[in-house]
């Protein structure tokens, strides 16, 4: 009788990444993870047009997910960003 291999507890857990308003910055952060070799997946969610006081004015707020065990080696390539573009992300801690 074989026995059911089992999978990691990590399956199907993807977790934040970081949060950005900026379509350029969210662009740069996209390619320097594609360069890397990160594997993530880039959403998008719109603003509703009377919370956007909160947001500055923005329209979409673009979200990055990762698999919780890339978390660590992602972060360490996001701090390859520029300064002026790593300001402009807001990064999720766990």
């Amino acid at each position: 009788m074989k026995k059911k291999p089992k999978l990691s507890k990590n399956i199907c857990k993807d977790i934040v990444l970081c949060k950005t308003t900026n379509r350029v910055v969210s662009n740069r952060t996209t390619n320097l993870l594609l360069e890397q070799s990160v594997p993530f997946s880039k959403t998008y969610h719109r603003v509703p047009f009377f919370r956007r006081h909160s947001y500055n004015g923005a329209d979409r707020v673009y979200v990055f997910s990762i698999n919780r065990n890339q978390y660590s080696h992602a972060r360490r390539v996001l701090a390859l960003l520029e300064e002026r573009d790593y300001n402009r992300i807001f990064l999720n801690v766990i």
